[in-house]
């Protein structure tokens, strides 16, 4: 019986698996999030773009906070029916038509991103606030909503 020595793997193959994974990863992320979304997400998802959304909860609000880099104020529509929260907005190409593009990688066009919200919210108390290319929406939740401290009495 002989002994090989070990040799460490040629990188190429591992970066190779790598690109393999990520594509993995893709086609993963695609069917999941059409399974778990309604009909306009889907087709936003085949149709343009979509900002990334962050939702959370605290004891008092729900925020949603919305990546919209290269947006204006003013190209941002907000809206609040029934418990779903609508961001709109277009993002339009920079630069000249004259320009040779040698490659693009951001989204332009329309979008429209609609999320349910887990909780009633008090839609006269919304805040917006817009700044460097993030858009930080605050809905106080409902008076009704909102987690109360019950007192136990011994007797």
């Amino acid at each position: 019986m002989s002994l090989i020595r070990y040799q460490i793997p040629n990188a190429d193959v591992w970066q190779s698996l790598d690109r393999w994974s990520n594509l993995r990863d893709e086609i993963n992320n695609l069917f999941e999030g059409t399974a778990r979304s309604n009909g306009a997400r889907q087709a936003q998802l085949f149709n343009g773009w979509s900002p990334a959304l962050d939702l959370y909860q605290t004891n008092d609000d729900i925020v949603a906070v919305v990546e919209l880099p290269g947006m204006r104020k003013e190209d941002i529509e907000l809206s609040l029916h029934d418990g779903m929260l609508t961001i709109k907005g277009e993002r339009v190409e920079e630069g000249s038509g004259d320009d040779k593009t040698a490659r693009t990688e951001r989204f332009v066009g329309k979008f429209c991103r609609s999320i349910s919200l887990p909780t009633r919210v008090d839609a006269n108390q919304v805040n917006a606030s817009y700044k460097d290319g993030i858009l930080t929406v605050t809905l106080p939740k409902a008076e009704e909503a909102k987690p109360k401290q019950i007192q136990v009495n011994v007797s």
